[in-house]
């Protein structure tokens, strides 16, 4: 009977190494076989599969429309779609307080956003009327590159400056982070801190009496929310999506 247990003990921690060390690991030491919402290092979870749209619908639909596909490890938008296929696309999930991590990268003259904290609702036509912005753009091309808060990795219409933002050239990859919690919202692109400010702290509502949201009731009203990927009408593509929830 000892002989047996040993054989089942053995026989147990060979399989357990085996699943463990399974999986490919990549420069940043995440689980490259991580499926969406599936737990990597640390706590970090990916949301996007590299291969399917699983985890994510359109804005007030059941499901991804045609106008977001997933291909070579990118979840792109297509605006040559019909109308109908198009909209901003969000998150199943909703989170409150967290990190997230993802990388974009904008067509010439393209405009998109990464929208947090959106409360999905049918009594709200928009992402934007709840959620909050980090604007991804061509700061060179663009139309909207005339203002300094609504340049890449601003806090759109609230925080930025052309000293903060550094996009990458049209087609190379951005990294975009994103922390928020407990009211605290601080932006990075490609590593630069573009935007610090308290959800209630006096510089918050200063800065959003400057805005165009000043009169919005609804806006940034839901600490706990949707993350979208906006749908401006111009090819934009993100990858490695992830978050860790704090």
């Amino acid at each position: 009977m000892e002989n047996l247990k040993n054989s089942l003990s053995v026989a147990f921690a060979v399989v357990f190494l085996a699943a463990c060390g399974s999986g490919q690991k990549t420069e940043e030491g995440q689980d490259s076989t991580a499926a969406t919402t599936t737990v990597e290092n640390d706590g970090w979870v990916s949301l996007f599969d590299g291969q399917t749209t699983n985890g994510w619908h359109t804005y007030l639909r059941d499901t991804a429309s045609a106008g977001w596909t997933a291909q070579n490890g990118e979840l792109r938008f297509n605006p040559e779609v019909p109308r109908e296929e198009r909209g901003d696309i969000v998150t199943d999930g909703e989170y409150e307080n967290y990190e997230l991590e993802l990388e974009w990268q904008i067509s010439s003259g393209g405009n998109s956003g990464i929208i947090f904290s959106v409360h999905e609702d049918p009594k709200f036509s928009a992402t934007y009327q709840t959620g909050i912005e980090m604007q991804v753009l061509d700061n060179i091309d663009a139309g909207d590159n005339k203002i300094e808060n609504h340049l890449a990795g601003s806090l759109y219409d609230m925080i930025g400056s052309k000293e903060v933002s550094q996009p990458k050239p049209v087609g190379e990859w951005n990294q975009a982070r994103i922390l928020k919690n407990n009211g605290q919202i601080t932006l990075w692109l490609n590593g630069v801190q573009t935007a610090d400010v308290t959800i209630g702290t006096p510089e918050w509502e200063q800065v959003l009496t400057a805005s165009k949201f000043k009169d919005w009731t609804d806006f940034a009203k839901y600490p706990k929310g949707k993350i979208a990927l906006q749908d401006h009408g111009n090819v934009v593509a993100y990858r490695n999506i992830r978050i860790k929830e704090l």
